[in-house]
């Protein structure tokens, strides 16, 4: 059985002093292959950096909505040549957040319409953050030809959900599936495609129980996994191929170490 993290800020400085320990983690829990995202141009710089020195490893590179006013030309600049790197799969981690509101509405539109047109020249699909849009992240998706990407960490309502894979998007679950008061997430997930559900962690944020309260690390995706099987009521072994199948259509380039050997046979 082999697990695919879509998701984990391995980038994030919480993973600066124990990064190889960790990555032991996760190969001991089944996680094979790691998508590394960036959310600023430094940790962009620094997912690739870091897709290159360990080959389970690949990166994304984007600025997230938090951070939309500090993308000027220079950075986009920067953001479209990274995209070219062999190691990099997707763009993001882009989107709309208006809980925190650290970027005006309007900026962070204009950051996510960039990151759009960028991964479509790219060739690459995009990934998303949403929170407390109020439904506009879908009306500046809507019209885009030949979008592809991924909804991370989705937690939304079915509603919304449906409004996702209608653009062709594919969801990301995450800790919150696992949470005690997630049933209304866990009822959804019930009712999702397979075929369009990702695993993720958003390491190292949203740890799942039983790990609530200390950082979240990409072995922990497996929790994520237990738990889809649980709600689904299918073979972990199940959950896990077919959502590894999942982010390898949606990130063709995206080889975990197994696959690279089977390619070299």
């Amino acid at each position: 059985m082999n697990l695919t993290d879509s998701h984990a800020h391995l980038n994030h400085h919480d993973f600066q002093g124990d990064l190889s320990s960790a990555l032991e983690r996760a190969a001991a829990a089944g996680v094979d292959a790691i998508l590394v995202p960036g959310y600023d141009l430094s940790s962009s710089r620094a997912a690739v950096a870091l897709a290159e020195r360990f080959p389970q490893l690949w990166a994304a590179v984007g600025v997230h909505p938090h951070d939309a006013t500090s993308l000027d030309a220079e950075g986009r600049r920067e953001l479209a040549r990274l995209a070219t790197h062999p190691r990099v799969v997707a763009v993001g981690e882009t989107g709309l957040d208006y809980y925190r509101m650290l970027s005006p509405k309007e900026v962070q539109q204009e950051a996510l319409r960039f990151h759009l047109d960028l991964a479509a020249e790219a060739g690459r699909p995009v990934i998303l953050h949403e929170r407390e849009t109020r439904g506009d992240l879908v009306r500046v998706l809507s019209g885009r030809q030949g979008l592809a990407g991924v909804w991370h960490c989705f937690s939304a309502d079915l509603p919304a959900a449906g409004a996702a894979l209608d653009l062709g998007l594919y969801l990301g679950l995450a800790g919150p599936l696992a949470f005690p008061r997630s049933d209304s997430l866990r009822e959804t997930a019930t009712k999702l495609p397979l075929d369009r559900i990702l695993l993720e962690t958003d390491s190292p944020y949203l740890a799942p129980p039983p790990h609530r309260g200390r950082r979240n690390e990409p072995a922990h995706v497996r929790v994520v996994a237990e738990m889809l099987a649980r709600v689904r009521q299918m073979p972990l072994a199940e959950i896990a191929r077919r959502t590894t199948e999942n982010v390898r259509r949606l990130f063709p380039e995206f080889a975990g170490p197994r696959d690279r050997a089977e390619q070299e046979e």
